[in-house]
């Protein structure tokens, strides 16, 4: 498939390359729609064994930033960017900061922030080169790591599908099944054990592993198995396409709430898991609290503000749910359609002209 026909069938806006070969940067900044506003999304730095995947993963990333951005109510629109490399062996000041002028020649279109390979003190080094980033350390005026900010977001996605599925919200003595204990995999794991879940945990990192089953107790299984464990909520929060035709006939679980990006590896997943009887929240609206917390630097940060927009998560997926249910459908499908809806209908006020002093 060429870059526009790649393009095109996900109606994307526009797609930027960029190549600094003294440091090595070659990245993809790919705009879904600024339909409702500038495109937010983060900069994942991952080895990508050829460069269609890279672009195939930032196309993918981008949509699914438009949707999350729209379900979560937000006046933002949807982008992603990509370096291609180890960060472990390629990531410098000069890197960065050569990326920082690539989001800056956008102007206001895409404004980046952390994720897969890049912290809050990359944010930083980048913000150097260009206003348009968020995710900074919070001693620079920032909101730090937003990890946190997703965990919490995940969490109130599970009370209200504990809601739904069990009759209670309370999530004391239920089992939780987690795929992946990275930064916002362990925090969830931490507010599980807080609210008195028993959770089962998995990752391609042992010390990670070890480090979260000294802290919390947690059970700990191989990568594979971690689809055969009996459970109440299975939490991908690992890489996406973990929900297959594979996958799924060996699920032990009721529900499936978690942070991983692009959870299932095809649409037709979204049916299987219905026909099983399992309840999918869909990842752009369980995953949200992330963008939504550095979404708050914009206008001037404040937590207690991000944090009560982050539990809205809640009433999103108990919104979500009732329109699955009421009219027949998979919960993502629904989920999708309240996201495009909401970008077709306030998006389509951008044909009235703004006064220059008030132009986004």
């Amino acid at each position: 498939m060429g870059v526009f026909e790649a393009i095109g069938a996900g109606t994307h806006e526009e797609v930027l390359f960029g190549n600094d070969p003294v440091s090595g940067l070659k990245t993809i900044i790919a705009i879904h729609s600024t339909a409702l506003g500038p495109a937010l999304g983060g900069t994942r730095f991952f080895a990508y064994r050829h460069e269609d995947d890279a672009l195939a993963d930032v196309l993918r990333l981008s949509r699914a930033m438009s949707l999350k951005a729209s379900a979560a109510g937000l006046d933002l629109g949807g982008g992603k960017a990509v370096i291609i490399g180890d960060p472990r062996a390629i990531k410098s000041e000069r890197l960065l900061r050569a990326y920082g002028r690539v989001v800056d020649s956008l102007g206001g279109r895409y404004i980046t922030a952390e994720d897969v390979g890049t912290t809050a003190d990359d944010m930083e080094i980048i913000s150097r080169e260009t206003s348009w980033v968020t995710g900074v350390p919070e001693a620079d005026g920032g909101s730090g790591d937003p990890s946190p900010a997703t965990a919490r977001g995940v969490l109130a996605a599970m009370h209200a599908v504990a809601e739904r599925v069990f009759g209670s919200d309370d999530l004391s003595g239920r089992t939780v099944a987690v795929q992946g204990v990275g930064k916002v995999g362990a925090n969830l794991v931490e507010r599980l054990t807080k609210a008195g879940a028993r959770t089962v945990v998995t990752d391609v990192d042992e010390d990670r592993l070890d480090e979260v089953r000294r802290a919390h107790g947690s059970e700990v299984v191989d990568v594979d198995g971690i689809f055969d464990v009996e459970c109440d909520i299975l939490a991908p929060c690992a890489m996406g396409g973990a929900i297959t035709a594979v996958t799924i006939p060996r699920l032990r679980c009721r529900a499936i709430v978690g942070a991983a990006n692009n959870q299932l590896a095809s649409g037709r997943d979204a049916i299987a898991l219905r026909e099983r009887g399992i309840v999918y929240a869909p990842d752009f609206v369980v995953n949200a609290g992330g963008v939504i917390n550095v979404s708050e630097e914009i206008g001037g940060y404040d937590w207690k503000r991000a944090a009560t927009a982050i539990d809205r998560i809640h009433e999103t997926i108990n919104a979500v749910l009732e329109t699955a249910d009421g009219e027949g459908i998979t919960p993502h499908e629904a989920a999708v359609r309240l996201a495009e809806s909401r970008i077709a209908d306030i998006g389509e006020l951008r044909r009235w002209r703004r006064s220059q002093g008030s132009q986004r």
